[in-house]
């Protein structure tokens, strides 16, 4: 019994267009997928980019990506050089054409660096007094990742330095509602501080809690923000509670320090105290970065490690 071989229309396909390309009548592929010309054009730029010759690696990986517009590590290279230069506009540009070639399973990951651009941009353009066009591109970082904390916080800085304090307000508020994180905690509680509206700022962290009752930090949060309204009772028992659960926090024993000094329990603060200090970084909460592990005493926008936006979330251990 003889078998007969059907080859496949993939296969035929497949084959159609190598012995087109052999001829010389197909060009090349755009994304210089599997292509040796476009494979050893990248090895070159990357050996000039490892050796340090910068303007030589762009040149090159400019190269690659003018010859296969669909190549997307040449893009992906040329968006990290234009970040590292802080070159906003020209990663920008990068970008949205990698946000254009991506795959579904990567449009996130390309999202997430296209909102960082905007941001960075939105950043310069504050420094510079520029607040318009900063908010500008703070709603562009947002509209390419809601859940980009940095720009929210700095889109309502920017409101407050264009003389629009309540937009400032109602855009941390309308964040609030959906990522209830520290940062954004922070910039409310100081509004309704200098608006005196103290239950405001018991109600904006109690409520933060209830959402997240497994978040350490907002349960710290509240029992600071109780002490420093002198609600001492209410204080102590938030920081006691906390106790239970982590017990290693120095956050927990400063502040219960600093409680039971006001109520003139000098051994009782002293001992609370030398705990905090044992432990270290005592008023502040520290925070981890979601990609590398490095921690952090306070969150910031960008981790100090691994130098990624977006990543520094509470610490849930010492």
């Amino acid at each position: 019994m003889s078998l007969t071989f059907r080859p496949s229309l993939p296969t035929l396909t497949a084959l159609g267009h190598r012995a087109l390309r052999a001829l010389g009548v197909e060009r090349p592929p755009a994304t210089g997928e599997h292509d040796p010309q476009a494979a050893e054009a990248m090895q070159r730029a990357q050996e000039a980019r490892q050796a340090g010759r910068v303007d030589e690696a762009r040149t090159l990986f400019r190269h690659v990506a003018q010859r296969w517009p669909a190549h997307r590590g040449a893009l992906q290279e040329l968006r990290d050089l234009a970040v590292e230069a802080r070159q906003w506009d020209e990663a920008i540009s990068v970008q949205q054409q990698l946000m254009a070639l991506a795959p579904p399973a990567d449009r996130a990951a390309e999202a997430a660096w296209l909102a960082v651009e905007y941001y960075e941009l939105g950043r310069l353009e504050l420094a510079r007094g520029e607040a318009s066009r900063a908010i500008g591109h703070f709603k562009a970082a947002l509209r390419a990742d809601a859940s980009f904390t940095p720009a929210v916080v700095a889109l309502g800085d920017a409101h407050e330095a264009a003389g629009d304090a309540r937009e400032a307000v109602r855009t941390w508020e309308r964040a609030v509602d959906s990522q209830p994180s520290l940062p954004l905690l922070a910039r409310l509680e100081r509004a309704y501080r200098e608006q005196a509206r103290p239950s405001r700022m018991i109600a904006l962290y109690r409520t933060a809690s209830e959402r997240a009752p497994d978040d350490l930090a907002l349960a710290a949060a509240l029992g600071r923000v109780y002490f420093e309204l002198e609600m001492l009772d209410e204080a102590a028992d938030q920081f006691e509670k906390l106790e239970v659960r982590a017990p290693d926090l120095p956050v927990v024993h400063a502040f219960l320090g600093a409680v039971f000094e006001r109520r003139g329990e000098t051994r009782e603060a002293f001992e609370e105290y030398r705990r905090a200090l044992r432990l270290g970084h005592a008023f502040d909460w520290p925070h981890r970065c979601t990609a590398c592990g490095a921690v952090a005493p306070r969150w910031q926008d960008r981790c100090a490690g691994c130098r990624r936006w977006n990543t520094l979330r509470p610490s849930q251990t010492r």
